[in-house]
């Protein structure tokens, strides 16, 4: 079953068996309620471009978010669209599900044994059309950034840069880090190097210009129509 639900800015697609979708749901409220109460206390959290600590009362969200910050050297909320993501997928595992898939913004937190298409969105010709072949035991990350995009802040140029990691909060503030590097095209490999050699990063593609570059683990690329598809 697949769904789209909407609550405030948050807008996201939820692949998973009826009974769980509901769960998803209250999960997505849960992050927000915790991410709003923290920004509430300390404004800062949500604007700073730079890594921030975690202090010892936050919510457990919000301390990951703050370590993948500091890993990727980005800013905590860099991470934001991956927690929401993530604690939704994780309350709809600890329910029972074998499956549950929520993309948020292109950013997306994935559990299934099986192989499913996960499509790329990316202003680019080569990348038209493509999608990732994902499967993975536990619960792992899939996460975008584009300068061309939507509506996130990248300090960079890319068409779309995607990392990948079991930390789907570390993938997304990796995404935005990968992304800020990649300038131009001379700029890919070490982009690309820098990214993809951070502790718990798998791997990682980009696209800028006439260039697409990978480095590490990446899924196999298949075409496909995406807009029929994750």
């Amino acid at each position: 079953m697949r769904t789209r639900f909407q609550y405030k800015e948050t807008i996201v697609s939820i692949v998973c068996e009826e009974p769980f979708a509901k769960v998803a749901e209250q999960a997505i409220f849960e992050a927000r309620d915790i991410i709003e109460r923290k920004v509430a206390e300390d404004p800062f959290f949500r604007i700073t471009y730079e890594p921030y600590p975690a202090s010892s009362d936050d919510d457990t969200l919000i301390q990951r978010m703050c370590n993948a910050s500091e890993i990727s050297g980005v800013g905590p909320f860099a991470g934001v669209a991956g927690a929401v993501a993530v604690h939704a997928v994780e309350r709809t595992k600890e329910a029972g599900a074998r499956e549950a898939i929520v993309e948020n913004g292109g950013d997306i937190a994935f559990l299934s044994d099986r192989q499913v298409p996960v499509g790329l969105f990316a202003d680019h010709p080569v990348l038209k059309d493509v999608a990732f072949m994902v499967s993975s035991d536990g619960i792992t990350g899939i996460c975008s950034s584009s300068a061309k995009i939507g509506p996130s802040v990248s300090l960079g140029s890319s068409n779309v840069c995607t990392v990948f990691s079991d930390d789907v909060i570390l993938a997304d503030c990796c995404a935005t880090a990968l992304g800020n590097l990649v300038t131009d095209e001379d700029s890919l490999s070490e982009a690309l190097e820098k990214v993809g050699s951070l502790q718990g990063v798998k791997g990682c593609m980009a696209c800028i210009g006439g260039k697409v570059a990978f480095y590490g683990d990446v899924p196999e690329m298949v075409e496909a129509d995406v807009q029929r598809i994750i």
